[in-house]
C-alpha cells in the first residue's frame, strides 16, 4: 500500500523511523509522514482512484497505512461537493461550493483523521486509543474504536454540548471531563500519552492522524474534474486541517494528479477564540494563546493551537487571509447556509460562511472568484447552542381557519385557496 519511508521533522528535516513519536528530539519540531512520491506517481492515477471505494480509502497510496488488514473503515469520506448557487447569489458571488463533511458517519470531518489514527494504532499493536477533544473528535474516535474493538479514552473540557457527549458515550468510550479548558485537557492527555502505550490520536499518533484531513483537498480537486479551486475557506481550531489542505494540494501536484495550483487558503475562527487569525491580521509570526475562550463555537475553541504557526505559514504562502466573525455573525452564517442550501451546520461551519460574507464585504474576495467552503460538522450535534437564536414554532388551533389566518399574517406569496373550500 503506502510508500512510507518514515517520519521527517517539519523544521530541521531530521528523519525518523516509523514509530509512535510526534516531535523531533533535536529541535522539538512536529513530525510528518515521509512518502516516496516518485514510486507513488508510478502506481497512482485518476483511473485507479476512480475504481476505488467511495471513501477516503480511494487515496490509500497517499495514506500512511501499510497493511490493508489494519484498515478500520466505517464509510468515511467522498462527501458531497455541492454547488451553492443560492448562497452565491445572496452574497453577490459567481461560484461557491460547499464541501459538506457534516454527512460523514459521526457527522464531522474528524472521521477522516480518526480512521487513520485507529488503523495506525492497530498496526502498532496499541492496546487502547484516546484523544483530547472539543467534541467532534471524541465521537469520531469512539466510533472507530468501537469498530476496531479497542478501548477508547476521551478527555474533554467542561461545558461541551451534551449531544456530543451522548454520542461519544453511545459508542462505549470512556469519557473523562477535565475541569478547565481544552488546552488543560490536552496537557493531561499528553502526559498520559508520553507515559503509556495508549495511542492518542492528536498526540503520539499525530503525524499519521493528520494525514486523514488532507483527503478533503483530494476530494475537492477530484470532484472539480481534477482542478484545484481558486479559494478555500477553512474553519480553524488547532490549524491542522488548514495545513493539511495545503499539504494535500502540494501532494496532488507532486504525483501528477493536478497540473499546478494557485489556490488561496483562508482561515476562519470565532472572534472569542481567534489566536491564528489575530496573528494574521497583525502580521505577526508569534501566536498569543487565548487562556479562556469565549465563543458559542466550542469545536474551534482551542486557545493554544498546536499547528497555529504552520496554518499562518500556509495562509501567507497562498495569499489567503483571515477572518474572525463574532457569535452573532456565526449564528447568522448557520441560518444562512440552512435557508439558502438546505445544509444544517454546527457553529464551525457557520464560522466559514460568516467569514466568507465578511471577506466579500471587505473586498478581500473578488466577486468572480471560485470559493469552496469546508463545512466540517453537523448542526444536529449542537442544537442547544443554536436553538436560542432560532425563531420559535408557531402555535395554532387544529383548524383550517387558524392556518389561513397564519398564512395571511405571514403574507406568503402565491398561496391561493380553492373556492368553496
Amino acid at each position: 500500500m503506502a510508500h512510507v519511508t518514515g517520519l521527517r521533522c517539519r523544521e530541521c528535516r531530521e528523519s525518523y523511523p516509523k514509530r509512535l513519536v510526534h516531535a523531533c528530539s533535536l529541535c522539538f519540531g512536529p513530525l510528518d509522514v515521509a512518502y516516496d512520491y516518485e514510486a507513488i506517481s508510478r502506481t497512482i492515477s485518476k483511473e485507479s482512484i476512480a475504481k476505488g471505494p467511495p471513501t477516503l480509502w480511494r487515496y490509500k497510496d497517499l495514506l500512511p497505512i501499510e497493511q490493508e488488514s489494519s484498515i478500520v473503515d466505517i464509510g468515511v469520506g467522498f462527501t458531497p461537493l455541492l454547488r451553492a448557487d443560492n448562497l452565491a447569489r445572496e452574497l453577490g458571488l459567481k461560484e461557491v461550493y460547499v464541501k459538506n463533511d457534516s454527512v460523514n458517519p459521526t457527522f464531522s470531518f474528524k472521521d477522516r483523521p480518526s480512521s487513520i489514527a485507529v488503523s495506525k494504532a492497530i498496526e502498532f499493536g496499541s492496546p487502547a486509543v484516546g484523544a483530547a477533544s472539543t467534541g467532534n473528535l471524541s465521537g469520531a474516535m469512539a466510533a472507530h474504536a468501537a469498530k476496531a474493538r479497542l478501548p477508547c479514552f476521551i478527555f474533554v473540557p467542561e461545558g461541551l454540548e451534551s449531544s456530543k457527549i451522548a454520542q461519544t458515550l453511545s459508542y462505549g468510550a470512556h469519557v473523562i471531563e477535565v475541569s478547565g479548558t481544552y488546552d488543560q485537557a490536552n496537557r493531561l492527555a499528553t502526559e498520559i500519552a508520553l507515559t503509556s502505550n495508549i495511542a492518542f490520536a492528536n498526540i503520539n499518533v499525530r503525524p499519521y492522524y493528520v494525514e486523514g484531513s488532507k483527503t478533503l483537498a483530494f476530494e475537492v480537486c477530484e470532484q472539480l474534474g481534477w482542478q484545484a479551486p481558486q479559494h478555500i475557506i477553512v474553519p480553524v481550531a488547532s490549524g491542522a486541517l488548514l495545513h493539511a489542505a495545503w499539504r494535500g494540494l502540494k501532494e496532488l501536484e507532486e504525483v501528477g494528479l493536478i497540473d499546478g495550483w494557485s489556490t488561496r487558503i483562508s482561515a476562519a475562527q470565532a472572534e472569542g477564540c481567534s489566536p491564528i487569525v489575530q496573528a494574521l491580521l497583525k502580521g505577526a509570526n508569534e501566536i498569543t494563546p487565548v487562556e479562556t475562550p469565549d465563543t458559542i463555537c466550542k469545536s474551534l475553541a482551542i486557545g493554544d493551537p498546536a499547528d497555529g504557526y504552520y496554518a499562518i505559514r500556509a495562509v501567507r504562502a497562498t495569499k489567503g487571509v483571515g477572518s474572525a466573525p463574532n457569535d452573532e455573525q456565526i449564528l447568522e452564517g448557520v441560518r444562512l447556509l440552512a435557508k439558502m442550501e438546505g445544509v444544517f451546520t454546527e457553529p464551525a461551519g457557520g464560522t466559514a460562511v460568516a467569514a466568507l460574507k465578511q471577506l466579500v464585504e471587505d473586498g478581500k474576495i473578488e466577486r468572480d472568484e471560485q470559493v469552496v467552503l469546508y463545512i466540517t460538522g453537523n448542526g444536529l450535534k449542537t442544537q442547544e447552542s443554536i436553538a436560542p437564536a432560532l425563531p420559535k414554532p408557531y402555535q395554532i388551533e387544529p383548524t383550517i381557519e387558524s392556518f389561513r389566518q397564519l398564512v395571511d399574517k405571514l403574507q406568503t406569496p402565491r398561496v391561493k385557496w380553492l373556492e368553496g373550500m
